[in-house]
């Protein structure tokens, strides 16, 4: 990569990586916030763990089923105008959580957000296609999810703290919370429109140089990819890897969307539980972006995906057999970083050979498939808490649903995925 093209990357990661990830704390904080929500909205609408469990996945239903084509629309009007139009939407949506009144409610309204949502991770990662290679791809990739965990180390304490807006306008802690997040998601989804250009050649921000050096970058590597959308429905290798990202996208949000009823379990208040759910994210943050540069320094995915994978696994299990609170959130923190690693470097594996259209449907097929783990997650999680009264049954699952993933990673990648190493290139 020579001095042009470095510049050129780098520019365009400063001007974008950030601005994606903010939208995508948004976004992840929307999906989420419901966990908060749950710790005195489950009691005010007399909902069960199942009921809960339920409706805080039956999200990824509608995600499942809009997902392609929202994704295949991105690709053809450009992700200004599409992503601004999901923003709108699911900010909407979620401000409606706040007036629901019943298990129905909840699920039609939980359903809604997930089919407004679609297309926006897999749009996101398509994105980054536009303007990056895959020798740089798994930091540019792990920096933007470090929106995840950032999302819960923001969102937490400001969650805590509307709760405590109980009665005001007579109105819950809970229903404040849903109306109060979901204004940035409006706020934001307008900004898309000046801050989100399409593709190089429309970033006002890159001399003719960049933009000449960029898509000179990207024709060379997409020489390698295939981009057409129905050859893509036929290659075995998007419907295989779809299986080990199910299993880490379960332990995902069977972990994220219970965590503050975990930690509240052991005797915290809703302002402690807050703040103590945060203390996991911040090391998850920096771990996913220390293992993505890791990735690409060392040109290696399959590997690092799988051993990320067997610490969350690790610390999962050895959350449910301890006993001592330091002890489950030192497990619960090791589990966190390892499941946010491992799907840091997962995407790495698909874009590395869809290109164009094929890769707006595959990106989002995947996705699509494997987010159903985050139905089941929570759902498994409810379920074994209602039938056994703990969370330990639930963590154990997880942590088997992990260790199989893990598994999977290293057989069906090594045998779908190219072995030829991915190209070392200098730090952007």
């Amino acid at each position: 990569m020579d001095k042009l093209e470095q510049r050129a990357f780098a520019k365009a990661a400063w001007r974008l990586i950030p601005f994606m990830a903010l939208l995508y704390v948004v976004s992840f904080l929307d999906r989420v916030n419901v966990g908060f929500a749950a710790l005195t909205m489950n009691k005010d609408l007399g909902f069960t763990p199942e009921v809960y469990g339920f409706g805080a996945g039956i999200f990824f239903f509608g995600y499942f089923l809009f997902e392609v084509p929202s994704n295949i629309i991105l690709e053809r009007v450009g992700a200004r105008l599409w992503i601004c139009r999901i923003m709108l939407t699911w900010g909407v949506v979620s401000m409606a959580t706040a007036f629901v009144q019943s298990a129905t409610a909840f699920f039609v309204i939980r359903f809604l957000l997930g089919a407004a949502e679609a297309g926006f991770f897999p749009g996101m990662v398509l994105y980054l296609t536009y303007w990056f290679p895959t020798a740089t791809r798994a930091r540019f990739i792990s920096l933007f999810l470090a929106a995840v965990p950032l999302a819960n180390v923001v969102g937490s304490p400001i969650s805590g703290l509307i709760l405590g807006t109980e009665g005001i306008l007579h109105l819950h802690g809970w229903q404040w919370l849903f109306l109060i997040e979901g204004v940035p998601s409006l706020v934001l989804g307008i900004c898309v429109l000046a801050f989100l250009p399409d593709r190089p050649a429309a970033g006002a921000w890159l001399s003719v140089a960049e933009k000449d050096a960029v898509a000179a970058a990207l024709a060379r590597e997409n020489r390698h990819t295939h981009s057409d959308f129905l050859p893509m429905l036929r290659d075995a290798r998007v419907w295989l890897l779809a299986i080990p990202d199910f299993g880490i996208v379960l332990g995902l949000y069977g972990l994220n969307l219970w965590l503050p009823q975990i930690i509240k379990a052991m005797g915290y208040s809703n302002t402690e539980t807050s703040l103590v759910v945060a203390v996991p994210y911040v090391v998850s943050m920096v771990t996913m972006v220390l293992w993505g540069m890791s990735s690409d320094v060392r040109g290696e995915r399959i590997w690092h995906i799988a051993s990320a994978a067997l610490l969350g696994a690790f610390g999962l299990a050895a959350a449910a057999l301890l006993h001592s609170t330091l002890g489950v959130l030192i497990a619960l923190t090791l589990a966190a970083a390892g499941i946010h690693a491992a799907l840091s470097v997962f995407w790495t594996l698909p874009t590395a050979y869809l290109g164009g259209t094929a890769a707006a449907g595959g990106i989002a097929l995947i996705n699509s498939i494997s987010n159903t783990g985050g139905f089941f997650g929570p759902y498994i999680m409810g379920w074994l808490k209602s039938h056994t009264g703990g969370y330990s049954a639930g963590l154990g699952v997880l942590a088997g649903a992990l260790t199989i993933a893990a598994i999977l990673v290293v057989v069906i990648g090594r045998a779908t995925v190219s072995e030829r190493r991915v190209p070392v290139v200098q730090n952007v």
